[in-house]
């Protein structure tokens, strides 16, 4: 499997791309978008983690901000500059080409690529509009994002990768074959560090990782260690850690309280067709069991 990885690094996100590159998956690059940090934060961020993963892929930066709403930010969640954990700055430079053209020249030459979108959606939104065909040349989407069956982490009803940018969010649906993995499952994606063998430098850092929620996050949602949102969807697609079912789906893009959530028709009272997929449970023990064997592999 091709697989191109869009992502606003981020702890998580920084897990999620260690599981992907110890995988059996072909990643052949990342794209940055602004999500957790602005995108110079998360491009310089995706840069070191490929660095402390002894990987050269390419890097293409993306979006700096979303198609209408103002942009928001969670160095409050991932630290100063987005991402905890004393990473050096890379030598390396993101590519010359922008993040949106890099996604539809990589899937035209693979012809079915899959995108692991673990950010906000607006490079792939963007995508989209420069290549309206890019779906023929596409496998699959899987999105971490929305909060179907769930509160939502942003607002009451919507996830922060959804509400970051609903209007591209909402785009991605109606034009991509996307499933959704929301916080209905992801908020159970946890482990605990301490049945994991974390020592030395390398180790701590990914030990900063993995408990990067603060305590008053995990009190707040009833956690007692940080949810690795981001790793779930790489962990589906290594080892289909997820039930997924097929609804009618749609982002809300209106000015209101639920701006950005992803709303299902869980009974078909709509009549709409089902339009995409979305998460609806994880096996909690096989994904900690594929985490842990790549963070052991990793280190």
């Amino acid at each position: 499997m091709a697989l191109l990885i869009d992502t606003d690094p981020g702890c998580d996100d920084a897990l999620a791309i260690l599981l992907a590159l110890e995988s059996d998956l072909d990643v052949v690059g990342l794209t940055t978008v602004a999500g957790n940090a602005p995108v110079e934060d998360t491009t310089e961020n995706a840069l070191s983690i490929l660095d402390f993963l002894d990987s050269d892929l390419p890097v293409a930066r993306g979006a700096d901000r979303p198609f209408v709403k103002r942009q928001e930010t969670a160095e409050f969640i991932h630290g100063e500059g987005g991402l905890h954990g004393d990473l050096p700055d890379s030598a390396r430079k993101p590519v010359n080409t922008a993040a949106a053209e890099f996604i539809v020249e990589r899937a035209r030459e693979d012809g079915d690529l899959t995108i692991a979108a673990i950010g906000p959606l607006t490079n792939v939104a963007l995508a989209l509009a420069i290549e309206p065909d890019l779906p023929s040349y596409l496998d699959e989407v899987v999105v971490m994002g929305g909060a179907v069956r769930a509160p939502g982490n942003r607002t009451p009803a919507a996830e922060a990768n959804l509400h970051a940018d609903p209007d591209a969010a909402s785009r991605v649906l109606q034009s991509a074959r996307a499933t959704f993995v929301g916080l209905g499952v992801t908020t159970r994606a946890t482990i605990d560090p301490s049945t994991l063998d974390l020592r030395g430098a390398r180790g701590e850092t990914v030990e900063e990782w993995l408990t990067y929620y603060p305590e008053e996050l995990k009190q707040r949602y009833g956690l007692e260690h940080s949810p690795i949102h981001d790793a779930a969807v790489i962990a589906h697609l290594t080892a289909d850690v997820l039930d997924v079912d097929r609804r009618a789906l749609e982002v809300d893009t209106s000015e209101g309280p639920c701006r950005g959530a992803l709303v299902a028709d869980e009974y078909g009272v709509t009549g709409e067709s089902k339009n995409g997929e979305v998460a609806s449970s994880i096996d909690v023990e096989r994904f900690r069991e594929v985490l842990a064997s790549g963070i052991e592999s990793a280190l």
